[in-house]
């Protein structure tokens, strides 16, 4: 635990001290993204890595939390960060509904549903073009800010989204080092040894499940308040897959 703290302790050093070395423009904006995306693997990889549940509709999650906070601000004038909590509270309410049955099927199955999920998110995006602006996406979304001060640039953004990743990793770290990290490890091992040692199973999946769809939405809501614009094309399946193999690859 020692050992995993100062790794943590370093890897947090690293990503305050990274923009000492850029001047902003590119790279800074970069950097951003993988802010963004860190935490979406992270949520991604508590489900598919720990406990061995292919999901491949991540995408949707994230889409999600990004069009209703971006809705309920440029539309309905919430202020952005009632309107993150409000996303992640909706997409946790959908994710936890839908999981009961979903997380019923395994392997391809499983991996089928996901993608059927996500695709019929993505087609609400494109088509209900009242409230989304349909394939030309939504605009005037607001930035965060706290009081006077405005995130407003590169910089500005680059430590809100990265103090949110941060904190999603030390979240993600305290619980797989904890008693239900390794039901989720016994889970991805064999589901019938976890039952037989009282694990309940059905509940921790869906649980995660629902835990990795929240994770999503707030990277969502980051994503289209830092943006100011989002559209349909960001949340398709191929970026599904893009996260996918962020976790195997770099998981």
């Amino acid at each position: 635990e020692r050992h995993a703290a100062l790794k943590f302790i370093l890897f947090t050093c690293a990503v305050l001290a990274a923009p000492l070395f850029f001047s902003g423009g590119y790279l800074l904006n970069v950097l951003v993204f993988v802010g963004i995306n860190t935490m979406l693997a992270v949520g991604l990889n508590l489900l598919l890595g720990y406990a061995g549940q292919i999901s491949l509709g991540q995408a949707a999650f994230y889409g999600l939390g990004a069009y209703i906070s971006g809705v309920a601000t440029a539309t309905c004038g919430m202020n952005p960060w009632t309107a993150m909590v409000l996303a992640a509270a909706v997409v946790g309410l959908i994710a936890f509904a839908i999981g009961f049955p979903i997380l019923k099927l395994k392997g391809h199955y499983l991996a089928m549903a996901t993608l059927g999920f996500g695709i019929i998110v993505y087609i609400v995006f494109n088509e209900w073009v009242e409230l989304t602006g349909g394939p030309s996406g939504l605009i005037g979304i607001p930035s965060y800010s706290v009081g006077e001060f405005q995130f407003d640039d590169d910089l500005k953004n680059y430590y809100l989204i990265w103090g949110f990743t941060l904190v999603a990793i030390l979240l993600s770290v305290n619980l797989v080092n904890s008693r239900i990290g390794r039901a989720l490890r016994a889970i991805h091992d064999s589901e019938v040894a976890a039952r037989v040692v009282g694990v309940n199973a059905r509940l921790l999946k869906v649980q995660i499940f629902t835990l990795s769809a929240v994770i999503s939405s707030i990277a969502g809501s980051l994503y289209a308040h830092t943006m100011t614009f989002i559209s349909p094309a960001s949340f398709g399946f191929h970026f599904s897959v893009e996260l996918l193999t962020m976790v195997v690859i770099g998981g």
